[in-house]
Formats: structure tokens, sequence, C-alpha cells
């Protein structure tokens, strides 16, 4: 059979995916042992994980741009979970840092307006995953911004106070929550869990996939393995065990 009348007769395979919506720290989850590169690795030939990170973004804007990454389409009808991890930069102090900053009333109400637009596209509250903001060590933050030329532009316990938000949302809508500011604080130095202060270290990766996938791992177990084993196809008619074709 020639390729192209394969493809006019076939359907393409319905590919699960987990979208990860958020700012930097979304962004770099691909880099070496990020935490989006081991979900991937995991959910290898099972789901799709699409990193949409944006660095610098707040809520604000990424409420601007989500209709134009997900719609009421067949990749909605495909997505298990979407993650939505912002908060970093709308606790961002007013006076040294105005553009990312976002009013912490007005943060709660972009994430409850993505919320409810992911659940008019079809994605049901129980696939979405809001995850707080990490805890903030100021001193190693500072440094960061002293090298730029810059003044401590954020503070944890602002930074605390968006958490607290994001979980207040997150019971609101019924979705799930990642709790990062709590649960990264019960090891009482956490700068283990930074890399400059503000964003995940190796370690902070791997604590974030722990606490993700203790909340994925249900949804997911149920997903099979897209295409036989390799030893299990039949060599002399392979269409049987690949397009189940008889």
């Amino acid at each position: 059979m020639a390729l192209a009348e394969a493809g006019a007769r076939g359907r393409l395979l319905s590919w699960p995916r987990i979208v990860l919506f958020g700012d930097s720290i979304t962004e770099h989850c691909f880099q070496d042992k990020g935490w989006g590169a081991t979900l991937a690795e995991r959910l290898v030939r099972k789901c799709d994980v699409v990193n949409r990170g944006f660095s610098g973004y707040n809520t604000r804007w990424a409420k601007v741009i989500l209709p134009r990454l997900i719609s009421k389409s067949a990749s909605a009808e495909s997505t298990v979970a979407v993650t939505v991890f912002f908060g970093a930069n709308d606790s961002a102090l007013k006076d040294l840092n105005p553009k990312q900053h976002v009013p912490l009333e007005e943060y709660a109400a972009n994430l409850k307006s993505m919320v409810q637009y992911l659940k008019s596209v079809d994605i049901s509250e129980d696939k979405i995953i809001l995850i707080t903001p990490p805890p903030l060590q100021e001193s190693a933050w500072e440094k960061e911004c002293l090298a730029k030329g810059d003044k401590l532009n954020r503070r944890s316990s602002t930074t605390g106070e968006y958490a607290k938000a994001c979980v207040q949302v997150a019971k609101d809508c019924g979705t799930g929550v990642v709790d990062l500011w709590t649960l990264m604080q019960k090891n009482q130095d956490y700068s283990c869990y930074l890399s400059d202060g503000l964003h995940l270290s190796p370690e902070g990766n791997n604590f974030l996939v722990a606490q993700l996938w203790a909340c994925l791992e249900k949804k997911l177990s149920a997903l099979p393995f897209l295409l036989p084993y390799w030893r299990d196809v039949d060599t002399t008619r392979p269409e049987v065990s690949l397009l189940g074709e008889a």
C-alpha cells in the first residue's frame, strides 16, 4: 500500500497530551532534568507533554493568550491535563517592577477567568492543576537583581500572599492544586530547591515532579501504551498489528 493511499484511508491516532502553561519556570522545564522533561520521559508513548511557558509573563498577559493556545477542537478533546503555573511575576513589587506586577485581587480573578475559559472548551476542572509560586529566597534573588543594576524587586511575604490566593482559587473552582509555597517550606532549608532564589534548581524540579505526579498518576494510569511493542508486531503482515486491518 502506498503511503499516500494509507494516509487517505486511515485516521490519525488520538494522542493524549498534557499542556504546561506558565512563566519562565515552565518555559525552562525541558532543560536537563527539568520537571517537564521528566514528565515527558515518564509518559513517552502514552502522552505528549506540551510546553507553553512564557518567560516573564504574568496572569494579565496569560489570560489574553490562552484562547490562542487551547481552543474547542480536537486538541482540547485530547487534552488530559493542563497545569497553570503563574504568580512569581505577578507578585513583583509594584514600585520596583510595575510592568510585571499584577495586584493580588486581579491575580486571583485572572486565574479564575482562565479556569472558566478552559472549562468552556470542555477541559473539566478535574483536568486542571494550579501551581502556586515557590517560596522566594530574598538574599539569593537580591544578588541577581544587583548584578543587573536593580534593587530587590520581590519579597517573600508578598509572594506568599499570591500563593495563598492561588490555593483559594483552586478550592473555589474545584481544580487540583500543587501548593509549592507551603510544601517546599516543610523542609526548613528550602534554598536547595532554588537555583537563584526564584527559579527551580535540579532538586526543585525533582520536588515539583513528585508533587505533580501525585496529582496526575490516577488520571493517567489508564492511558494505554500507544502502538504495539516491537516484538509483538507480525512481521509477515505488520499492517494487522499496527493498523488493525484484516
